[in-house]
């Protein structure tokens, strides 16, 4: 197999590769293993979409902000008083139902994180009112810049995840709280899955932020990459191969393999595109072609 020209982050529909076999399969004959990620590559690509990459960054405004630290700390006050709860009312006969419902949260926490990452990478635009230049952006910004997320800190990488928390885990307090002991215990396992759920929800970015992270890593977070417990740097790289219109799944990927073989995304757009005639990845396309 000839090796293929690749392009990791700047948007091109020219660069789609549509034989994705599996991982290992695709990197190693592509040959894109040895790529140093953080170095020349990249350094070539921040200067070339400089001016995009500034104009983006200077739409992260102050109500943003605000708005990120608010549900950093609601969700983290949440996640502590469940946390409590869930110990509280544990009992041994739950076991088996709490290891079961914990690992179908994380695996629902997955496919979540690629249902969200796919739409917001392929659909919509940031002139969108609201929505474009608060909850786009950052997905415009990041395959323009992927190393963009290392340099955000705690809030900024996790605060619209935590807001997308705050309503689960308000409602696992609640059902601790105000729900008999009968029904509490008939819905442990329930609010195990909740629980599992919505804490990797809130951890997803970050998890994405250490698979573009090459240095200073934790060693439990290198080893949790290292046997795809959570996402692998590696991994992602695949996302990274221009157009960017596959592997989606951020928070531990196990499902991105199942699901391309599956062509779930592809068969969605083409499904899409049909009904609505919208271009997937037009407005990303777009923002890749500003230069300076």
């Amino acid at each position: 197999m000839n090796p293929l020209p690749l392009q990791f982050s700047s948007a091109c529909p020219e660069g789609t590769l549509h034989s994705l076999t599996k991982e290992d399969g695709l990197l190693n004959n592509l040959d894109i293993q040895n790529t140093n990620w953080n170095g020349d590559h990249q350094s070539n690509l921040q200067a070339s979409h400089r001016g995009a990459r500034e104009e983006l960054a200077q739409l992260y405004s102050r109500g943003k902000r605000v708005q990120e630290t608010v549900s950093v700390i609601i969700g983290l006050g949440l996640m502590m008083a469940d946390i409590c709860f869930l110990m509280y009312y544990f009992q041994p006969k739950f076991a088996g139902s709490f290891f079961l419902m914990s690992l179908a949260g994380i695996v629902s926490a997955d496919f979540s994180s690629g249902l969200v990452h796919w739409a917001a990478d392929t659909w919509g635009s940031i002139d969108i009112p609201i929505i474009g230049k608060n909850f786009l952006r950052p997905f415009r910004e990041h395959h323009i810049d992927p190393t963009a997320i290392t340099r955000h800190d705690f809030v900024e990488t996790n605060g619209d995840n935590y807001m997308l928390t705050i309503i689960p885990l308000a409602w696992v307090a609640y059902t601790f709280s105000f729900l008999p002991i009968v029904e509490i215990k008939s819905l442990y396992a329930w609010n195990c899955y909740i629980f599992l759920f919505a804490v990797f929800v809130s951890m997803t970015n970050q998890i994405h932020k250490w698979s573009h992270t090459y240095s200073d890593l934790p060693t439990l977070v290198k080893y949790l990459q290292d046997n795809h417990v959570i996402l692998p740097r590696r991994h992602h790289r695949i996302h990274h191969i221009s157009p960017h219109d596959t592997y989606f799944c951020i928070t531990t990927g196990w499902l991105n393999w199942p699901l391309e073989k599956a062509n779930f995304w592809s068969t969605l757009e083409f499904a899409i595109q049909r009904l609505t005639d919208h271009q997937p990845r037009a407005d990303d396309f777009n923002w890749a072609k500003k230069m300076k």
